[in-house]
């Protein structure tokens, strides 16, 4: 498969936007190539054209199918592996968001959670019970949008938006 200089860009620019989503460059452009590529891809194509060895390409696959972002296809008549993305931005980007919350935001949660039980309600702690609360209400906050922002369709999405602005 022979890139243009534009795709080239392309998984370029993916790739350094996934970094900031949470996901390792490689993972990112894996994803793009995916996106732009027709039909599904065999790792070692994916190796081929992004020149990564096996072990990085399949673990990063491997990510992509966790994530959601991307499933495995068989080829009728083809022993190989192959893989295509989901192609629909809301449903990606809900992925995305979903993984996200479900590997930063609860975690944290949780960890505020415990720190409160663990912590005294005297003086010595008041300044710390207060900032552990305001965090995990601002977090318990920010989780209930994007579980509605998951859970939500398209439409719903651009209304709300469209009230913010």
């Amino acid at each position: 498969m022979n890139l243009t200089d534009q795709q080239q860009k392309f998984i370029h620019t993916w790739g350094t936007l996934g970094t900031n989503w949470g996901i390792n460059k490689t993972m990112a452009q894996i994803h793009a190539l995916l996106l732009i590529s027709e039909k599904p891809l065999s790792t070692e194509g994916m190796m081929e054209v992004l020149q990564i060895s096996r072990g990085n390409t399949n673990m990063n696959v491997r990510a992509l199918v966790e994530w959601g972002l991307a499933s495995k296809e068989m080829i009728s008549g083809d022993r190989k592996d192959f893989y295509s993305a989901k192609k629909d931005i809301w449903v990606i980007a809900r992925q995305i968001a979903q993984q996200r919350r479900k590997r930063e935001l609860e975690p944290v949660i949780n960890a505020l959670k415990e720190l409160k039980k663990e912590t005294p309600n005297d003086e010595q702690h008041k300044e710390l019970l207060e900032r552990v609360n305001d965090i995990e209400d601002f977090s318990i906050k920010v989780d209930s949008m994007l579980e509605k922002f998951v859970k939500s369709d398209e439409n719903w999405f651009y209304k709300v938006l469209l009230k913010l602005v």
